[in-house]
């Protein structure tokens, strides 16, 4: 296996979900995606305003690049898989700011305090058995 060294390699997660993350410092050559540039990040195939839809993504996926100063510095590629959209929004940022933490030393202090690369670990709690339904639900009793 040929030792690819021009991308920086990340996994963020959060409840469900996972995001595979690359950050290349400079452009693929064998990207599938075409008249991409640097500054741009790809979802799934999709510029990421197209596959986060809505106000609230856009700030919180730049938020990491813009406290960092390099917004169109570098590519982004991201897989992501499982959960809801908030849940892989938050893995998206996660992986994100690890990526941008290994690029440059200075990065890590900033994002620290940010609480970026603190990985969420509250997750879905799971059904116990004889709750009637839900995780903390109990049945309900006869009066008589």
């Amino acid at each position: 296996m040929a030792e690819n060294k021009n991308f920086i390699f990340t996994v963020g997660r959060r409840k469900e979900s996972v995001a595979r993350l690359r950050l290349y410092t400079s452009m693929p050559s064998d990207l599938k995606v075409e008249n991409s540039k640097k500054g741009e990040i790809y979802v799934n195939g999709k510029k990421a305003n197209d596959y986060f839809r809505g106000l609230v993504a856009m700030p919180l996926i730049e938020a990491p690049l813009k406290s960092t100063n390099s917004l169109d510095k570098y590519f982004i590629s991201v897989r992501l898989v499982g959960g809801g959209q908030m849940g892989q929004l938050d893995a998206l940022v996660h992986a994100l700011s690890r990526a941008l933490s290994l690029a440059d030393d200075k990065n890590r202090g900033i994002l620290k305090k940010m609480g970026l690369l603190t990985r969420d670990a509250r997750v879905r709690e799971r059904r116990k058995v004889g709750m009637g339904g839900k995780a903390r639900r109990k049945k309900q009793s006869p009066k008589r």
